[in-house]
């Protein structure tokens, strides 16, 4: 069993930036990737931004520019740089991690952004 916890999230203003982590423990082998997704109420979740072990990383439109994704191979953790916040970004972000044999979400936090 793999265990996600992410933390970082809040309430902050447009404009602000948040740093989102995720580190995962548990029976880890073989990463194919770490990312981080995000759902709005009454909406699909989405993927914000994924980084491949590879080195690659994928981002969503809606942010390129803007948010930032890392991963510390060694502690099993990635983060999310996020920067130029705005009130659309405001979504409960999730942490997923896809290895040989499955994947695994994390329980989520809360970014808030006030206009």
């Amino acid at each position: 069993q793999v265990h996600l916890v992410e933390s970082g999230g809040g309430l902050v203003q447009a404009g602000e930036s948040l740093r989102l982590s995720c580190v995962a423990s548990g029976s880890i082998f073989s990463i194919n990737a770490m990312g981080w997704y995000r759902q709005a109420p009454g909406k699909q979740r989405e993927l914000v931004a994924s980084k491949f072990t590879g080195g690659s990383a994928i981002y969503a439109d809606s942010v390129k520019g803007r948010f930032t994704i890392s991963r510390d191979n060694a502690k099993n953790t990635v983060y999310l740089e996020m920067n130029s916040l705005k009130p659309e970004d405001t979504s409960v972000y999730y942490c997923r991690l896809n290895q040989q044999g499955g994947m695994y979400w994390g329980q989520g936090t809360q970014v808030t952004v006030s206009s």
